[in-house]
């Protein structure tokens, strides 16, 4: 009879946690805090990891949550997840749905859901800790769980690297964090590579010359601005960047004046761009700056307009040889036919500042989170634009079997590096 593996062992306490993980889970969903704001995620972060016999840091850049279990010598896996909410109000219609509001960074009131998932983050990070603690007599090395606050806002890795997060505690041999993404559920999707996109955001303000709506010879008008401006800015994916080079250019928010018969003195502009390779990305960001600051100018703009970075996120990188080994365990885990291969994801991440700040191989992984049935229905009737991605109000993984699977992929995962 073959003998059970590290793995096998740990994750045979995964039956009995499911009851609490589900509440967990539910319970952080009802209650999601906005980025930088996540003290009661935070809070329960760390009543879980200290109750599994974590050394607890808090307030770790912020918000962040930070453990160590050591269990003899070996090397050091840290495991990651994300914490924080968006300002959206949910839509899904379910029991357990957000009805929080808040206060945003601009001091307005406004409803928050967790529409990318992280609920889910946390509730699969804290179930694989306490597993791993639970059973830490079959692995040996150290576990570095970190709970990040502010992926949405590209400033929750800084913030914890910036607090000493690098100086505070041990050096992981390799990084692991994965992300829920609307494919079915019980699958996961791995790539060595390039795993999501480089991300720019930015507030552009172009200036006019206000003036009655009936005279519009006494103005500059900023909205043609702004318009001509948005328009030509999607001519440089489609005439400025060869077309085998991704390139997504969003204009999220285009705003300006309060009444129909006045000709505003401004507009704002609300920008964000993916790229997936460095050049192209420079590229694409001197070609923003050169056509607002060229319609600015053909306008007879009173003064140069405002291109003010919001966020950035780099790109997400998977080590070749790390990501081969973790393929390996999920396949040992979950068999070839629930492990797929991926492309690049245009969404972005923070994650990949953790391994390129430490200078160690890092691996990010998705999970699914359709329901299978669901998923195939609408894949057969070629409805699957259809589903709800995340950042959608109606974005809630179905919880069985997603939230087993990445409590297992993280497990699994780890073990790979501490049972070796």
């Amino acid at each position: 009879m073959r003998a059970e593996s590290a793995m096998e062992l740990v994750l045979r306490g995964l039956p009995d946690a499911m009851g609490r993980l589900e509440a967990l889970y539910r319970d952080i969903h009802s209650h999601p805090e906005l980025s930088l704001q996540e003290r009661r995620t935070a809070a329960l972060a760390a009543t879980h990891l200290k109750q599994a016999g974590f050394e607890v840091s808090e307030a770790v850049g912020g918000t962040g949550v930070v453990g160590v279990l050591k269990s003899g010598d070996g090397p050091t896996v840290m495991l990651r997840a994300d914490m924080d909410a968006l300002p959206i109000k949910e839509a899904t219609g379910l029991p357990y749905a957000s009805k929080v509001t808040a206060t945003d960074p601009d001091g307005n009131e406004t409803p928050v859901m967790h529409a990318c998932g992280h609920d889910m983050h946390v509730t699969w990070l804290a179930g694989a800790s306490a597993l791993l603690a639970q059973a830490r007599d079959t692995w040996h090395g150290t576990l570095l769980v970190v709970f990040q606050p502010a992926e949405e806002v590209a400033a929750g890795a800084r913030a914890m690297i910036d607090d000493g997060l690098f100086e505070r505690f041990p050096k992981p041999e390799v990084i692991l964090g994965q992300h829920v993404m609307p494919i079915p559920a019980g699958i996961i999707a791995i790539r060595p590579g390039v795993v999501t996109s480089a991300g720019d955001s930015f507030h552009i303000r172009m200036f006019g010359r206000g003036a009655h709506g009936s005279m519009p010879q006494a103005s500059i008008d900023p909205v043609v601005m702004a318009a001509s401006t948005v328009l030509r800015l999607q001519t440089i994916a489609s005439r400025e960047v060869a077309p085998t080079d991704a390139v997504v250019i969003t204009v999220g928010a285009l705003q300006a004046g309060t009444k129909e018969n006045v000709i505003p003195d401004d507009a704002v502009i609300k920008l964000n761009v993916r790229t997936f390779d460095e050049s192209v990305r420079r590229r694409v960001l001197d070609a923003i700056k050169r056509i607002v600051n060229a319609e600015s100018e053909a306008s007879g703009a009173p003064r140069a307009p405002e291109i003010t970075p919001l966020d950035r996120y780099d790109l997400v990188l998977n080590d070749g040889h790390a990501t081969e080994r973790v393929r390996e365990a999920f396949r040992e885990r979950f068999g070839d036919q629930r492990v797929i291969h991926t492309g690049p994801a245009s969404a972005s991440e923070d994650f990949g500042s953790f391994g390129a700040g430490w200078r160690v191989p890092s691996v990010f992984w998705f999970v699914g989170g359709v329901d299978p049935n669901t998923y195939a229905t609408a894949e057969r009737e070629g409805r699957l634009s259809e589903l709800p991605t995340n950042h959608n109000p109606k974005f809630a993984p179905v919880i069985h079997p997603t939230l087993e699977t990445g409590v297992e992929a993280l497990v699994a995962a780890a073990c790979a590096w501490l049972a070796a």
